[in-house]
């Protein structure tokens, strides 16, 4: 099970605003502005922290300000960094909803209970999420749905998902 204060990726820099300073972000977060509630944001290795403000909403993001960025300049050098908050910050999750965080590194077993590898990833095309699982079978990393019907059992206190997928996409 994860450490308490573990840091979960809430969001990224997606470069400058304007050239007073503001940063465009994407978040995370189940709502998108819920971002701000848990600041202060750091990078992943903590060593640099953020208290962040948000100014307006754009298209595909948010307009902020983060404490310490003050130039345009300033807001290109950050383009690209993840902003994390730790565990504890971040509310309770109901059944069935997980941390991307939580699954990375599970492993994944078919419905008949062989191993077929583990979740290395899992992506958001905007539409779906997807699990992007490898294993030592796999020439290439195989991409599966994350839906109940694809994903029956999520079991994190044993570290194992169990996923029903479509024939031939493990082979």
């Amino acid at each position: 099970m994860a450490e308490k204060n573990e840091l979960i990726c809430v969001g990224a820099i997606a470069g400058a605003y304007g050239v007073q300073g503001e940063v465009r972000l994407k978040s995370f977060t189940a709502e998108a502005e819920a971002i701000a509630d848990y600041a202060p944001l750091s990078v992943e290795d903590g060593s640099r922290s953020f208290d962040v403000v948000l100014t307006r909403s754009i298209k595909n993001g948010i307009v902020g300000r983060l404490s310490g960025v003050i130039t345009k300049e300033d807001a290109d050098a950050l383009k690209g960094v993840q902003l994390f908050a730790p565990r504890d910050r971040l509310p309770e999750l109901g059944d069935d909803e997980f941390y991307y965080s939580d699954l990375i590194g599970l492993e994944v077993r078919d419905t008949g209970g062989t191993v077929l590898g583990t979740v290395k990833s899992v992506q958001n095309n905007g539409a779906e999420d997807m699990l992007e699982i490898h294993g030592p079978g796999l020439k290439n990393t195989v991409l599966m749905l994350f839906t109940k019907a694809a994903v029956p059992t999520v079991d994190l206190a044993t570290g194992r998902i169990i996923i029903d997928p479509p024939e031939g996409l493990f082979e």
